[in-house]
């Protein structure tokens, strides 16, 4: 295959780490800031604005499917770990990936669970990996 024709990023697998979730959180609060923005500009000219294409979440990425080969063979390492989500659809939504052996996906909020445990937790990250294996 060529490899002209895939993203430059599909091969590349991301840990979840602090970081990412403050992009996130950064993404989010940007998103917000411009939507008061539109409101404030709609309000200023009384008009209904069309609404802007949302996202929608790529089917290929459900949960519970398999990962497709498009993305690459994932590393060993990274098999029942917290990963950057593929799907851009996620990128202001704070949740991460993870993928079993057999390539199922898997997503995660990155709220704390139980108002305690944060997705860095490591009572949290083996109640995950206690859930994913096949």
């Amino acid at each position: 295959m060529d490899p002209l024709f895939w993203p430059s990023e599909a091969n590349r697998f991301r840990r979840f780490t602090p970081e990412s979730l403050a992009a996130i959180e950064e993404r989010i609060a940007n998103k917000k800031k411009e939507q008061v923005k539109v409101k404030e500009k709609a309000k200023e000219t009384k008009e209904q604005g069309v609404e802007e294409d949302k996202l929608t979440p790529q089917l290929d990425l459900k949960i519970c499917k398999t990962l497709p080969s498009l993305y690459g063979d994932i590393p060993a390492e990274l098999v029942g770990e917290p990963l950057e989500d593929f799907d851009p659809y996620y990128s202001d939504h704070k949740t991460f990936m993870v993928l079993n052996k057999k390539r199922t996906i898997f997503r995660f909020t990155a709220t704390p669970a139980l108002f305690i445990f944060g997705p860095f937790n490591p009572v949290r990250k083996k109640a995950i990996k206690i859930l994913i294996h096949s």
